[in-house]
């Protein structure tokens, strides 16, 4: 059975790896991974960050229900929360290219924090890895650099904002290859946590919300014809995490979005997630968090 060994930052992810601390908290780019001593084959991995690699090691990288070869030349992209496998011959310690790790606390009130959802490669649905030409990868390669310049230096006002723009940038460019590469094919059938991450994003944007409150595990098994049990350990298989879980989180980062990019006062923000009393939301917020609505506001 595997077990799920999850990374919650980016000093942890340094820690993790053996590597000196981070120049910055919330982004860093690993150009040369060290040899770990860590049991890949055995363990499903998560992170609360968004993963970014290109080219990369040998070996095969389970993503979802679909494996694919991390090679020369590929894309590998992952976001918070989600789990990566590894087979038993996978070696990162030939990485050639570059790995940029970042929290979503770094975007999130940016434009990209409100549009990163929109890029279809951070989805369980993609069934296959992005393959990446010498020409590409050389436009991918010149903004990196100027995040990692950005990074390294003194960090200043106007820091954040080229950081964000470039990495916002790599991730338009690869949108722009996921599309030439795949013009010509057909989406394959979703699996069933992509099914259940739709099926969230769709209740939380319509009137059932509103009408019925949160979803329960009974609502979201009914929703994929399943029981609720039955839904939360295929997720729980799948993701280290069952349905109560996936709602929670998803909870907490419309809630982050909303606290850093809106003026909705607290309750506001309780009762468009769908709360009913304002101190149960912030209870969920502070257990998720460490801290509570205001504070969190008030101190990112």
């Amino acid at each position: 059975m595997n077990l799920f060994y999850h990374i919650k930052s980016i000093s942890e992810a340094h820690k993790f790896l053996g590597i000196k601390p981070p120049a910055h908290t919330l982004i860093t780019i690993i150009r040369e991974w060290p040899i770990v001593d860590f049991d890949f084959a055995n363990t499903k991995m998560t992170s609360d960050l968004f993963i970014v690699g290109m080219k990369g090691g040998t070996g095969t990288i389970g993503y979802g229900r679909s494996t694919y070869d991390y090679e020369n030349g590929t894309m590998v992209f992952t976001a918070p929360k989600q789990a990566l496998t590894f087979d038993s011959n996978i070696d990162f310690t030939n990485h050639t290219g570059w790995t940029i790790l970042f929290h979503p606390d770094f975007i999130r009130k940016s434009i990209l924090g409100t549009e990163i959802t929109t890029f279809s490669f951070f989805d369980y649905a993609v069934n296959e890895a992005l393959h990446i030409s010498e020409k590409e990868q050389n436009i991918l390669n010149d903004f990196t650099r100027n995040i990692e310049i950005e990074i390294n230096q003194n960090i200043d006002k106007h820091s954040q904002e080229l950081i964000i723009s470039n990495l916002h940038s790599i991730l338009k460019y690869c949108q722009r290859f996921y599309d030439r590469q795949f013009f010509t094919r057909t989406n394959l059938n979703k699996d069933y946590v992509v099914q259940f991450e739709k099926y969230l994003e769709h209740y939380f944007a319509s009137e059932k919300l509103s009408n019925n409150g949160i979803p329960t595990v009974a609502d979201c098994g009914k929703a994929l014809n399943m029981s609720g049990r039955y839904l939360s350990d295929l997720l729980k298989i799948e993701t280290g995490r069952g349905v109560k879980g996936h709602i929670h989180d998803f909870i907490i980062e419309k809630a982050k979005t909303l606290l850093l990019g809106s003026n909705a006062t607290i309750s506001e923000v309780a009762y468009g997630l769908g709360f009913e009393y304002p101190q149960h939301f912030a209870k969920l917020f502070k257990l998720k968090t460490g801290q509570n609505p205001t504070d969190f506001r008030t101190l990112n």
